[in-house]
């Protein structure tokens, strides 16, 4: 295979600053065949500007379209599960965005899918492919026994960086009756991950399955799977929220908000008795912005600072490089579904944290 041909379902803000051009700038090894959005002059727009004759408002006939040899699945998340399946049940890879799915049912339909059609499925954690990620990891062992690690993502509306750095395309004729689909949707899928749980939860758990996948997933794959969540409270509607993992021998912190401040916070910070190293990831909206891996390390009696940039190359870059080779090489995926199930075990094992602090509050009429 030269040439994978790929259909985009969603042309939103990450499709039009992200993955369609960097598929561009990789015209040696992928051809954009096909275009998807439930907005028609969106579409109209992007097959213009890209080039793309073969143009669709519905998924379902974009996954038909028999050249196509993968799938990239980049619309809201709660569409995430049916069109992903459909692409799979039509014989094509798939790339799918964060959140894969917002329920465990979802999950596990999209697993039986692919393995019913023998293709991959590659969930798009690209903090995971950056390099400098990679070389945090072959650093760890150094560290020794870990003493402690905090994980944190405080950052301000991806909307305040965007405008400063890019133009997007947005049109005012999305059907009525999809925006109501949407809504209706995210209260069933909701419902069934997290049961009749206060708004501010609920709320939590959107946090959770957007913005702090990309955070829990990298920690798991640099530290593993937390034992448990020793406890975890939020704030403001549940949109800020602290917890405390443990792990076998350390205890790790993670923190999340967004704010109004234009700048972007995200990092993994790993402690070891004379070592510890932060890998400080920035906006990837911004792209080839580098992540970082920084390292403290006291030898003798002298302390030392050392700052790691393997490369101007943005993850998603990396990412998409990656998935060319598995689909036209057929490696393997390291970002699967049943990894990304672990993500959804944890959110809930978070959430069930968040919700004992409800449970254990007296109500009214309770109070001495």
């Amino acid at each position: 295979m030269s040439k994978v041909k790929v259909g985009i379902i969603g042309l939103g803000e990450v499709a039009q600053i992200i993955h369609l051009p960097i598929l561009q700038a990789l015209s040696d090894r992928y051809e954009i065949a096909a275009l998807c959005d439930i907005s028609p002059s969106l579409v109209a727009w992007a097959g213009e500007r890209f080039g793309v004759s073969n143009l669709y408002t519905d998924a379902h006939e974009l996954v038909r379209q028999e050249d196509l040899d993968a799938v990239f699945v980049l619309n809201s998340d709660e569409y995430h599960a049916e069109h992903a399946i459909a692409a799979l049940r039509a014989g094509k890879h798939v790339l799918i965005e964060k959140p894969m799915t917002l329920t465990v049912s979802d999950a596990d339909a999209l697993i039986a899918a692919r393995d019913a059609a023998g293709v991959h499925v590659m969930v798009g954690y690209m903090r995971r492919y950056a390099p400098a990620f990679a070389k945090a990891c072959e650093e760890l062992a150094s560290l020794g026994p870990i003493q402690y690690a905090r994980i944190r993502d405080i950052i301000g509306q991806n909307a305040m960086i965007i405008e400063q750095s890019s133009v997007v395309q947005r049109f005012a004729d999305i059907p009525q009756e999809a925006v109501d689909d949407r809504r209706a949707r995210a209260k069933r899928m909701v419902d069934e991950a997290v049961g009749d749980a206060p708004q501010p939860i609920r709320n939590s758990y959107r946090l959770l399955a957007g913005l702090n996948s990309h955070d829990l997933s990298a920690m798991r794959e640099l530290l593993g799977m937390p034992k448990r969540v020793v406890s975890a409270s939020h704030w403001n509607d549940g949109y800020y929220i602290a917890a405390t993992f443990e792990f076998d021998g350390y205890c790790a912190t993670f923190e999340t908000g967004v704010d109004f401040q234009r700048r972007f916070d995200a990092h993994i910070e790993v402690f070891g008795k004379s070592k510890q190293m932060r890998l400080q990831y920035d906006t990837p909206y911004i792209r080839h912005l580098p992540t970082t891996l920084r390292i403290a390390e006291t030898i003798g009696d002298a302390y030392e600072e050392s700052v790691h940039r393997p490369t101007f190359k943005d993850p998603y870059t990396v990412e998409l490089e990656r998935f060319y080779e598995v689909v036209a090489q057929g490696a393997a995926p390291k970002t699967t579904p049943e990894d990304y199930k672990q993500d959804l075990a944890l959110f809930r094992m978070i959430c069930d944290a968040l919700l004992r602090n409800y449970t254990s509050v007296p109500q009214e009429g309770e109070r001495g």
